[in-house]
């Protein structure tokens, strides 16, 4: 698969702190997955109970508390913004966290060419961009064609759990998933692991409302 013309993400600056920097030159290589040819996210946490990928992790502050109140799953956080990156790298040094690993990619193109089918327990997909004006809507990462690839990605069993602040988006969200036979599921009360990140208190301060939707694949 080509790498999307239309990316899923924005590039921002990739500017860092003195401390983003150092723990980059310091932790990257121990915590760093890299990714070479198709990879068994399974066998990097053997110990675990199940693997996580986390796409889209951000700063890496809802990961973290997430990986540290969860330390039996394992989390893989896929981002591709170096500053945030680097920032979570700060987090696992402080937390002392052991199961999370960081990938650098296109999380899109990285389950198309590198995750096997049927090998990942779950998926978390928390406030990925709405993309909100018309015109941007390619670029929204929950498309049908994403939808059919988790399906061939996750387990039987296995899960994605959703996020939004934008109704809107929301409302795409579950028309894409409900056309879909891979999976059972919809909306879904916030579940307790999902901690509430300084993201998400902005967009409720706002006056966003939330939605949450887990499915699980038939």
């Amino acid at each position: 698969m080509e790498r999307a013309s239309n990316r899923s993400y924005s590039l921002r600056g990739n500017r860092m702190t003195r401390a983003q920097t150092l723990a980059m030159a310091q932790s990257w290589d121990r915590y760093a997955i890299e990714i070479k040819s198709e990879l068994n996210l399974n066998q990097i946490f053997p110990e675990k109970t199940k693997v996580i990928m986390e796409i889209g992790s951000g700063m890496g502050e809802a990961t973290a508390q997430i990986a540290k109140a969860n330390p039996q799953v394992g989390y893989v956080a896929v981002e591709m913004h170096s500053p945030g990156l680097a920032a979570l790298l700060i987090l696992i040094n402080q937390m002392e966290l052991e199961n999370i690993k960081l990938i650098r990619e296109d999380a899109t193109y990285l389950l198309a060419n590198h995750i096997p089918d049927n090998s990942l327990d779950g998926i978390h997909l928390l406030f990925p961009d709405p993309w909100p004006k018309n015109r941007q809507h390619k670029r929204r990462i929950v498309q049908s064609e994403f939808i059919e690839m988790v399906g061939r990605k996750l387990k039987p069993g296995g899960f994605i759990h959703i996020a939004t602040d934008w109704q809107p988006y929301a409302d795409w969200i579950k028309v894409r998933f409900d056309k879909s036979g891979c999976f059972s599921g919809g909306v879904v009360d916030r579940p307790n692991w999902r901690v509430l990140s300084k993201f998400e208190g902005q967009g409720l301060r706002k006056g966003h409302q939330v939605t949450d939707f887990k499915y699980t694949k038939n």
